[in-house]
């Protein structure tokens, strides 16, 4: 059963059903997918090898089927055994029959090197090709030379003054019965022989058609089936059942194609005993020619035999592969069969490796020899690529118009090559150009050259030889990268090319000009000391100038040419300052930023500023921040006594936040009642603990601190036992913190008292002595 199985599964696949669901890959399919192909496909009349062949030419690979192999031995091991009905007898398949079935299976699948070895030979490819397509047409008119045979169906129209309509087919014995005629013989004859004995006979039951009234017309409704079998080194042989209207190319292509040792050119065709047919696949591969496609009958063998002759071409042809060759092929034909030559090919001569009875040897063809050499099996030809070397070169490169390669002429000089790549490029560097050559040993020489006299007259012409060199530098190339520096109040202040005649108001105008606050009257350049010797202490010098500050083109510019490498500052005003600003908020008539006026703004100023404060202004609850950070100051004091050390200067982006009297006093902590009390000035610390019903157990008394409004904090204080306890303000934090007590561990208790012990002992132990 497992066998006709997956014969079901390879018809699915062979015919196309359910592809879409199939998705190309076993692995998709649940158990109940194969269930259902297993439904869809139980008559099958293709053998196994058949099916497995059809499968692989419609791409699915020799891992899908041993995968689906597989998964049907999965789901048919919980059976001992399992019946399954064939179409002459029954049998019953075992584990060990089904896994023989997947040993059989992988042995006909082709395996990896294999497969990498098809790809290497010429021709082999084309069975594997999903887009080619061998299957033979169905939907052409039928051939003239068709012959009739069992199983084929006719069908017969009479027309004119009377219809009749029959569907005749050809029995075993090769007949077709009508009606109460006679059967009429129609095995082995063509379709226009039949016609004629057809409707002859016809002439008894309708006497029109020999007088003209009625017409008969007899086609071909239905082809019969024939089976064709593929022997020797096809990739499945086996026997195939194919339509009548098959020809030897969609057998072949059905059986998956010759192996990678049979032959696609002494491919045979045999029916009833005689060869009638030797094909050649290479006619169709090289020239797209079918003449040798025979079409197929019934019980005809094609033979794939084992390939006699083949070489290997590699190197520098259009397709190197290995191809297969007839007696009386040469150099040429495979030559041809490769394409040819490709652009670069070496074709004056090719190496060829050949074995003997021994040894391996080497032989070399000339161009003149290709058509006489005759390869042997197994020759490895080798076609070389051009060298890269040229027999007439000469190049120029730099700072020339057309550089590159040009032709070495008789007498080339330097002269005609400079013309012929155009001149030179007004940056040239003529002093000195240098010309590479080799010696004849091949070893380079350099040679150095005076273009500037060579052109005009003074200098010697160079006669040029074969893969000379010359490469001309430019200025540019030949000294550091000349540029100027912008510095200070300039908008963009930049690093920029330096050009001759470029004077500091040009230089200021490509950095975006002048900013706001720049001070064009204070403008320094430092410039290099190009001297030896000298004041070794100074290295660099400084020039101060000023120009005119809407960059406009003045007279004294012509002086202030600048050098390559100058480095500009320009300063700020020494008044000029950006606009800077403070912020007030909270309980003042008018809070906001605020700009400061100069530098000697203090916090009583800003509060000035703001109109002053309002009734309800809490000063000693007041935060100044500055850059983030909330700094704990006496604003009380700060606005009290202008001239305190509370009374801080301002700073750009200071804030100062006045907050609304709270009127109350917040105990925290470790109290048996944390709570907010109204503020009563007659009040202590203690009386405000008492308020909040004392502190508790955990409470660490002797560090109970105060926070007030303004972030600073006051702690309780000791001195010869008495207690300073923190002031009490309005808005004030009262903060009671925890008493954590060190407990020893068992382990702690217990060493201590051992060192207890210990130490009791030695004292005993001196006082006996004493």
């Amino acid at each position: 059963m497992f066998q006709n199985i997956f014969r079901s599964f390879l018809v699915l696949l062979f015919l196309q059903i359910s592809w879409v669901s199939f998705a190309q890959s076993v692995d998709e399919l649940s158990d109940e997918d194969i269930q259902k192909f297993i439904q869809q496909a139980q008559e099958s009349g293709m053998s196994e090898e058949q099916l497995a062949a059809a499968a692989a030419a419609k791409g699915f690979t020799p891992s899908d089927i041993i995968k689906f192999k597989e998964r049907m031995t999965k789901l048919q091991s919980d059976k001992k055994s399992v019946g399954v009905k064939n179409s002459t007898r029954e049998r019953t398949v075992d584990s060990t029959d089904i896994e023989a079935s997947i040993r059989d299976s992988k042995r006909q699948i082709i395996d990896e090197k294999a497969e990498t070895r098809r790809l290497k030979i010429f021709g082999l490819n084309i069975f594997n090709n999903q887009t080619l397509n061998f299957e033979p047409n169905l939907n052409i008119a039928t051939p003239r030379n068709y012959v009739l045979g069992t199983n084929d169906e006719l069908s017969i129209d009479i027309t004119g003054y009377a219809y009749a309509h029959y569907d005749a087919k050809v029995n075993a014995d090769g007949n077709i019965k009508i009606e109460n005629l006679n059967p009429i013989f129609v095995a082995g004859q063509t379709l226009e022989q039949a016609k004629i004995k057809i409707v002859q006979r016809l002439k008894t039951l309708f006497g029109g058609l020999g007088s003209g009234g009625l017409s008969a017309d007899v086609t071909l409704s239905k082809i019969r089936s024939i089976k064709v079998t593929v022997i020797g080194e096809a990739v499945f042989p086996g026997t195939y059942t194919v339509p009548s209207l098959a020809t030897a190319f969609n057998v072949l292509y059905a059986a998956g194609g010759p192996t990678d040792i049979g032959s696609l050119r002494n491919i045979e065709v045999f029916r009833k005993g005689k060869k009638v047919k030797t094909l050649d696949l290479y006619d169709f591969l090289l020239r797209g020619d079918l003449t040798d496609d025979i079409g197929l009958i019934d019980q005809d063998v094609v033979l794939i035999p084992y390939v006699d002759k083949r070489v290997t071409i590699n190197g520098a042809v259009r397709n190197p592969k290995i191809y297969e060759l007839k007696s009386g092929d040469n150099l040429s034909t495979a030559l041809a069969f490769a394409g040819g030559f490709n652009e670069m090919a070496y074709a004056k001569a090719i190496r060829i490796d050949r074995a003997t009875d021994t040894e391996m040897k080497i032989l070399t063809v000339q161009k003149d020899e290709f058509s006489k050499f005759l390869l042997y099996k197994g020759d490895i030809i080798a076609v070389d690529s051009l060298l890269e070397r040229y027999e007439n070169k000469v190049s120029v490169a730099g700072a020339i118009f057309r550089a590159g390669k040009y032709e070495l002429e008789p007498n080339m000089t330097i002269i005609k090559l400079l013309a012929q790549a155009e001149g030179l490029k007004p940056e040239a560097f003529k002093e000195r150009a240098l010309l590479y050559r080799e010696r004849p040993n091949a070893d380079p020489e350099l040679i150095p050259l005076n273009l500037a006299q060579i052109l005009d007259g003074t200098g010697n012409d160079v006669i040029l030889h074969k893969n000379d060199s010359l490469l001309i530098k430019s200025f540019e190339e030949l000294r550091e990268k000349r540029t100027i520096q912008l510095d200070g109040e300039i908008n963009k202040p930049s690093v920029i090319n330096f050009v001759d005649n470029l004077t500091v108001s040009d230089a200021i105008m490509l950095a975006g000009g002048f900013k706001d606050g720049a001070n064009s009257s204070r403008i320094e350049i430092a410039r290099r000391v190009k001297e030896d010797g000298g004041d070794a202490d100074q290295n660099v010098q400084i020039i101060k100038i000023d120009i005119s500050p809407t960059l406009g083109i003045l007279e004294k510019d012509k002086n202030m040419v600048l050098q390559a490498f100058d480095r500009i500052y320009v300063r700020k005003m020494s008044q000029y300052e950006l606009q800077k600003t403070v912020t007030i908020s909270g309980e003042v008539n008018y809070p906001g930023p605020y700009t400061l006026n100069d530098k000697k703004e203090r916090i009583s100023d800003l509060i000035e500023k703001a109109g002053g404060t309002k009734g309800q202004a809490d000063l000693g609850s007041a935060k100044f921040t500055r850059n983030g950070i909330q700094m704990g100051i006496d604003l009380k004091k700060a606005f009290s006594e202008k001239n305190s050390n509370q009374n801080l200067l301002l700073n750009p982006g200071d804030i100062l936040d006045i907050p609304r009297r709270k009127e109350t006093v917040s105990i925290i902590g470790h109290v048996y009642n944390p709570i907010t009390v109204p503020y009563e000035p007659t009040l202590v610390l203690k009386d405000y603990l008492s308020l909040a019903g004392g502190t508790n157990d955990s409470a660490y008394v002797k560090k109970i601190y105060v926070k007030y409004g303004n972030g600073r904090l006051s702690k309780t204080k000791s001195f010869m036992g008495i207690k300073s306890f923190p002031k009490i303000e309005n808005g004030s934090e009262i903060y009671v913190p925890v008493h954590k007590k060190q407990r020893w561990s068992a382990a702690e208790r217990i060493a201590v008292s051992s060192s207890l012990v210990s130490i009791a002992t030695i004292m005993v132990t001196i006082i006996r002595i004493f």
